[in-house]
């Protein structure tokens, strides 16, 4: 039995579609999208970006480079945060029913730009969070076990006592390995079936 819950941020809270990137990205740049989708790739520097090791204007130089496109960095960081669309709202409904029976936290993989944008934007969503974990912030990102330790270390609680919600295998999977009870939960409908079995 759970005793703390900890979800995922994107795709999990809030809705975010990397579609709408690539589309910011090819009208700053007038290029077809085609480039951005056939040259995008969670590589070195992007993991970098999340685990705060690289500044965003040096992450904007490498996309430049990647893509053979030249923006300048706020064309760059407009595209970047249009990534957000809109939170779940069946689950953020939930939220306040879900923190008034357990300890509720958030960890994300994520980077400063985006933080920054979601913190700005979306104040009511994430009020009954009492924590949300940036792993530009703390060094580490799923689906790292160490990223999950020492996110459990913070929180005080035992991995096996936290219910973990991600809409991504691969961090379930780090997440189970580290002890955490982890389901994957790939639609808001998936999420909204889960918290509702903890109420």
């Amino acid at each position: 039995m759970a005793t703390a819950v900890l979800l995922d941020l994107g795709n999990v809270v809030l809705g975010v579609d990397f579609r709408r990137v690539f589309s910011a990205w090819a009208r700053a740049a007038d290029v077809d999208e085609d480039r951005f989708y056939e040259h995008w790739s969670l590589d070195d520097a992007y993991k970098a970006h999340e685990r705060g090791e690289l500044h965003f204007a040096d992450y904007a130089e490498h996309l430049g480079t990647v893509f053979d496109v030249t923006l300048d960095e706020q064309d760059w960081l407009a595209g970047w945060n249009d990534i957000w669309t809109e939170p779940f709202a069946d689950v953020i409904n939930l939220l306040p029913d879900v923190a008034a029976r357990y300890p509720l936290y958030c960890f994300t993989n994520t980077n400063d730009a985006h933080t920054q944008y979601w913190r700005a934007n979306y104040p009511g969503a994430l009020a009954h969070f009492k924590h949300i974990f940036v792993s530009s912030e703390i060094g580490a990102r799923k689906p790292d076990v160490t990223a999950f330790q020492q996110v459990c270390e913070q929180m005080q609680q035992v991995p096996s006592d936290v219910l973990f919600l991600d809409d991504t295998q691969e961090n379930v999977q780090g997440a189970l390995e580290a002890g955490l009870n982890a389901i994957c939960t790939p639609d808001q409908q998936a999420v909204v079936r889960e918290l509702e079995r903890l109420l």
